[in-house]
């Protein structure tokens, strides 16, 4: 028997690991579940902590702990929630569709915690007291997602939309051709280019800030089913509150139990403005690693920061490795979506049962996001290099600028004047004075190309479209 213990739970006697803080419920877990090796996050194990601990203060302020064993409780959730015992945590994602056994998992692990203070606690009588892994699970979920949204996601993303407004002061004058269709169009300048990105990101921050609304909403006081059974009405609110005074966080007790139990569909709506934001990002870091492209067969429009050598075998190679992390982030987001969008869909009758794969994705999508986003702000947007010299090039050279001679010598002839100015390699500027007799000078400003980035209709005549 070196090594081991012996611990008992409701289905008999096992062999639990000398050492182990969990007891017998999280040791079978253990063996029914070598599927894996992937662990609910650190956020999710701190988000059980925290409620195990505003459960316990609740249930001794409402005279259902005696004082010794509430704060005995409430110490050990918190050193659960601070991550001192992660190690004691090792159940596989891959588990009973309820999180019931990481919810024993935190109650033996606080449960043996407490008796080190020499107070008799059960992990079911006393930390589970007036909850069930059914209400528990989900809340923990929310509480573990707002966390990760408010402190890290949020502060993350105004991070970016300030380092790309900064730049797009600092590019406002710089003018490049525009593309669609991968094509050269009218000019745009770099600062109108990187707004496109603050704006997507500002309305990526409004899509979380609404999704949290609901993810706030708490179901713990449910219990089993929904109805609270085993618990004191007041439970439930009163843990919210708790759980707002522990993290700062707008927390509030759900107006119907049943759904925040049965129903997971807060969590993919979370999800859904998560991916939303991969989107963006995947757009973004495209955008850095086409206009980064080359040095010479490519765009070469910007130079990203040199950070590692790109190649084993051809020296000198540097890739645009951040962005390129950022596309990839981006893809396990909208899959992790579509995981958390099949498990939205197994609520059968009081109770969701894919509850851990919906913790996992959903934690994981969001700590990815936060992190590559400040890394793209950081070590590509803050500083590329503008390559004005070939930017200039490309533009005078670009022969979709004759569109703004459009109301003054119409549609017909500015397609004939870009296809001469592109087969032969001209500027417009010069084949327009040749096809056209308009003055230099006023086709000089008819095509100066900041102008044109401004809008409207220039020249005389008509309007186009």
């Amino acid at each position: 028997m070196n090594g081991f213990r012996i611990e008992h739970d409701s289905m008999g006697e096992l062999k639990v690991p000398a050492d182990a803080l969990y007891g017998a419920q999280t040791q079978r877990a253990v063996e029914n579940f070598p599927i894996s090796g992937l662990r609910l996050p650190r956020t999710f194990i701190r988000a059980l902590g925290l409620i195990k601990a505003a459960a316990a203060e609740v249930n001794q302020s409402l005279g259902h702990l005696d004082e010794a064993r509430a704060k005995a409780i409430h110490q050990a959730a918190l050193a659960v929630a601070e991550g001192e015992y992660d190690a004691h945590f090792p159940i596989d994602v891959f588990q009973t569709g309820s999180g019931t056994s990481t919810n024993m998992n935190a109650n033996e692990v606080i449960a043996h915690l407490a008796a080190r203070e020499g107070v008799e606690v059960h992990p079911n009588d006393h930390v589970n007291f007036g909850q069930s892994s059914n209400d528990t699970i989900p809340t923990a979920i929310r509480v573990g997602a707002a966390l990760l949204v408010e402190e890290s996601l949020l502060p993350a993303l105004k991070h970016a939309r300030r380092v790309i407004d900064r730049r797009a002061r600092e590019l406002r004058k710089v003018v490049k051709t525009g593309r669609t269709h991968l094509m050269d169009a009218m000019p745009v300048t770099f600062g109108q280019e990187l707004s496109t990105w603050s704006t997507q990101i500002d309305a990526c921050i409004d899509r979380l800030k609404d999704a949290m609304v609901r993810v706030r909403q708490l179901p713990q006081g449910g219990t089993a089913v929904g109805t609270g059974i085993n618990t004191d009405p007041k439970f439930g609110p009163a843990v919210a509150r708790a759980l707002k005074r522990l993290t700062g966080i707008r927390f509030e007790a759900a107006d119907n139990y049943f759904e925040g139990i049965a129903g997971q569909e807060a969590a993919v709506e979370l999800s859904g403005a998560l991916k939303t934001l991969a989107v963006v990002v995947m757009k973004i870091a495209n955008d850095l690693r086409w206009m980064n492209s080359g040095p010479l067969a490519g765009l070469g429009e910007i130079e990203l920061p040199a950070l590692q050598p790109g190649s084993s075998i051809m020296p000198g190679k540097v890739n645009p490795v951040i962005p390129e992390a950022a596309t990839m982030v981006a893809a396990q987001v909208i899959g992790n979506d579509a995981a958390i969008t099949v498990a939205g869909q197994s609520g059968n009758f009081q109770l969701n049962v894919m509850l851990p794969l919906i913790a996992y994705d959903l934690l994981q999508s969001i700590e990815l996001l936060a992190n590559v986003i400040r890394l793209l702000a950081d070590k590509a947007i803050a500083g590329f290099k503008v390559n004005r010299e070939r930017v200039a090039q490309a533009l005078a050279l670009n022969p979709i600028l004759v569109t703004a001679l459009n109301p003054v010598i119409g549609y017909e002839q500015g397609a004939a004047i870009a296809k001469r100015a592109y087969k032969e390699k001209r500027p417009v500027l010069e084949v327009a004075q040749e096809m056209t007799g308009l003055a230099k000078e006023e086709l000089e400003k008819l095509l100066d190309p900041l102008a044109l980035t401004k809008g409207g209709i220039h020249g005389k005549g008509g309007g186009g479209g």
